[in-house]
């Protein structure tokens, strides 16, 4: 610490042990940083990435595991939104940022899609990582939480017939750049206390489409689960890290015209959500 206070650093705010031990517990079991990283993190300006931001800068300050921090936004108003509070927090905490306009909220309007989230996802995680590939940076940090988890999870359950949600750690081959998520065993309610508690305030950009989408009700299927099933969201979480090889269903395969069942595609109605 005092080394720190020596070379003119701001030191970052302390993270809470129960959030330094649940990210940590997701870094170490997915092995997602290792030494001399040089890791990108996605930040809106929203509660999630915020936090990101923070505790990525509180382990690099005080891990013996040494990693380049840089902060990058995708402004998807294409130039509409006011950068200059996460630029000022991102100067605070002496880390680069990197903000990208692109007219998303113009291409969602033009599709008019009855759930763009999923859309909007893929072209926004395809812009930070030519965006972090072009700074030099060899992974990409997210902000997804436990909450994102299960609804994902349920999301492709009841949509899609598939139980799987978005991977904690995943090798993207066309951007090559690995996406990591160090938060996903935090829930939205730890993550707000702790922004609450360590005082740090949100700016992000309004999204006009979030009022009523398929996450949005399928959040609200799971608050109307919760008095009944009190640990639904970590019972979902165990099953997706927990799944043997003897729970699948599997069949004898059949040959239909020339060509085995199971080598049959997925309709495109039926693909798994990877948000």
């Amino acid at each position: 610490m005092d080394k720190i206070k020596e070379k003119g650093r701001p030191e970052p705010l302390r993270i809470s042990a129960k959030i330094r031990r649940l990210t940590g517990r997701a870094i170490y079991r997915y092995d997602m940083i290792t030494p001399g990283d040089r890791i990108a993190v996605g930040v809106s300006g929203g509660k999630d990435s915020l936090l990101l931001l923070h505790i990525l800068k509180f382990i690099r300050t005080y891990s013996p595991v040494k990693y380049d921090l840089q902060a990058f936004s995708v402004d998807m108003t294409n130039g509409q939104w006011d950068p200059a509070p996460l630029q000022t927090l991102c100067d605070s905490m002496e880390i680069p940022l990197h903000v990208i306009p692109y007219a998303i909220e113009h291409i969602l309007d033009v599709k008019q899609e009855e759930s763009p989230c999923s859309l909007c996802a893929n072209l926004r995680r395809g812009i930070l990582n030519a965006a972090a590939v072009k700074a030099g940076c060899n992974k990409l940090a997210l902000g997804h939480n436990l909450d994102d988890v299960v609804e994902t999870g349920l999301m492709n359950l009841l949509r899609n017939g598939r139980f799987r949600s978005f991977q904690p750690k995943l090798w993207h081959n066309r951007a090559e750049i690995w996406l990591i998520r160090p938060m996903i065993y935090l829930s939205e309610i730890q993550i707000r206390n702790e922004l609450n508690r360590l005082g740090v305030a949100t700016f992000q950009h309004c999204c006009k489409y979030g009022a009523d989408t398929e996450r949005s009700r399928t959040k609200s299927l799971i608050a109307e689960l919760k008095p009944r099933f009190p640990d639904i969201k970590q019972s979902i979480l165990h099953a997706l890290e927990n799944h043997a090889p003897t729970d699948h269903w599997t069949a004898t395969p059949r040959l239909y015209a020339g060509v085995f069942e199971s080598d049959r595609s997925v309709p495109d109605s039926q693909q798994p959500l990877d948000l």
